[in-house]
């Protein structure tokens, strides 16, 4: 794996250094599980998303591939699930065909890009977050997003933009402290 073009998978992500790890344990509270990359950073450096191998070390397969580290990123989508955001998000792409196939084009892009890291029948064709036909868990589609930039996974984007209206999260401000 260690061939494979970060940027290939997560365009916005770099190596996971053992200062990330150690990070990475402090933001889980557990030791972290499979990481590759971290897939995005925030302004001070600290990981966001970790890019997690799509088998983890006990052969266990995990589906999830860009995974939301930061506590404060975490808690602030929580409460956008907490607010049941995700039924309107799926009303929308009921009614919304472009939506509908832009989110499928996300749910590919996923599978592709975690494709790269190997092939694990068992979750073939299975990405993160309900994609393509619902949201379940926006924290993996937030993470998408984070990893590969915006215009790729439009629920992702949109909720990051609901974030930043609500001055409750963005990406030009350390959350960290």
């Amino acid at each position: 794996m260690s061939d494979i073009a970060i940027e290939n998978v997560a365009p916005k992500g770099s190596a996971a250094e053992p200062k990330d790890l150690e990070v990475l344990e402090a933001q889980l509270g557990r030791v972290p599980r499979g990481v590759w990359a971290v897939g995005a950073r925030c302004v001070c450096s600290n990981p966001l998303v970790v890019v997690t191998k799509p088998q983890l070390e006990d052969g266990t397969p995990f589906p999830t591939l860009f995974y939301l580290a930061s506590p404060v990123l975490t808690k602030v989508v929580s409460t956008l699930e907490a607010e049941h955001l995700m039924e309107q998000m799926n009303a929308d792409i009921a009614a919304d065909s472009d939506l509908q196939e832009k989110y499928a084009l996300a749910h590919q892009d996923y599978l592709e890009r975690r494709k790269l890291l190997g092939d694990v029948e068992q979750i073939d064709g299975i990405s993160a977050g309900g994609m393509p036909n619902r949201v379940k868990c926006l924290h993996a589609l937030v993470a998408h997003s984070l990893s590969v930039g915006s215009g790729v996974n439009p629920i992702g984007d949109q909720a990051l933009e609901i974030l930043a209206e609500r001055g409750m999260w963005d990406a030009k401000t350390c959350h960290c402290s």
